[in-house]
């Protein structure tokens, strides 16, 4: 059954589905809304769990599913939540799945491409990966999947940028000029231990060894644990941290506030270019030069794949002349 609200200048139209769930899209006109839900009602009409016909089925019903059952458990939920309410307001989610062919999807291919390769590139690989759930998990009857017959945008090449002779200083001259305390000691403990932003602002001294040096990450990005080894240099951060404040964190300091310092950090510094996920890359790289192995350096940071660990391996010439004698 279909209900309708008004929304500041828009009509939102909510269809319900005892088996498929509830679908919502929001539009100029009460005509649009209503003219759409008795599409959705039509599509939807005889659907049972675990057998979708395509002609019945549109690419929004299944996006609106993938959202509940799919995305809700993934750690970056946020990100793919925009990325599906965006894919869901192009009219490509209107189209039933038995109309959503090749020819469709480059369209919108061509269309995406105007906001950037990477971005198109993404929402593919989301709709493919849709698809292939419904598929293979509820039931659509459906062959192949189209997105594998079209075309998919380039990717960028895998950034390569490190810290260049005098940017570490520059950022540390520019760190005096920061209200926020924590900023440069961030920094610091990222170039020593290769730990991303969210290990970092997560970390608990309940998982801080300062005696065995190690520091244990209980949820990591690929979903397991870890432990990681501190430098000296990375202790001392630590001990100084303490020193500064009677909390349950090293690092006091959330993602957004975090997020504006390290903007302000690089502007005054002169190194717009430079990301904070640039510093793991210095980081592994040094490791690296320092001549850990892959397996050791794979331990610090969490790769499991070794082609995935070498798209951070950036390492100087100059420095290893020395070992070639």
């Amino acid at each position: 059954m279909a209900t309708f609200r008004k929304r500041k200048n828009k009509w939102q139209a909510i269809v319900r589905h005892k088996d498929i769930g509830t679908v919502a899209k929001s539009f100029r006109s009460k005509t649009s809304a209503m003219q759409w839900a008795v599409e959705q009602e039509t599509n939807l009409e005889g659907e049972t769990f675990g057998k979708l016909n395509p002609s019945k089925v549109t690419l929004d019903n299944l996006l609106h599913r993938y959202c509940r059952e799919v995305t809700v458990s993934k750690r970056g939920k946020e990100t793919e939540l925009r990325r599906l309410r965006r894919l869901i307001e192009d009219h490509v989610s209107c189209l039933t799945i038995d109309k959503l062919t090749s020819q469709s999807l480059a369209d919108f291919r061509d269309r995406r491409l105007k906001d950037g390769k990477r971005a198109c590139y993404y929402d593919l690989v989301l709709i493919k990966h849709c698809l292939k759930i419904a598929i293979h998990e509820w039931g659509l009857m459906l062959s192949s999947n189209p997105v594998d017959f079209i075309k998919m945008p380039p990717t960028s090449k895998p950034r390569q940028r490190r810290l260049n002779k005098g940017e570490y200083e520059r950022l540390e001259q520019a760190s005096h000029l920061t209200l926020n305390p924590h900023i440069w000691p961030i920094v610091v403990f990222a170039i020593e231990t290769g730990m991303r932003r969210s290990e970092i602002l997560g970390l608990t001294w309940d998982n801080i060894s300062l005696e065995r040096q190690l520091a244990y990450l209980p949820l990591t990005k690929n979903g397991t644990s870890r432990e990681v080894p501190l430098s000296t240099k990375a202790v001392h951060v630590l001990i100084d941290q303490r020193s500064r404040q009677d909390t349950p964190t090293p690092f006091p300091v959330n993602a957004n506030a975090f997020r504006l310092a390290w903007e302000r950090l690089r502007k005054r510094a002169d190194l717009c270019d430079l990301r904070f996920h640039d510093l793991r890359h210095e980081a592994i790289s040094r490791f690296f030069e320092m001549g850990l192995s892959i397996p050791e350096v794979a331990l610090i940071s969490g790769h499991k794949d070794a082609k995935m660990l070498f798209r951070y391996t950036h390492l100087r010439a100059g420095n290893i002349i020395a070992k070639l004698g």
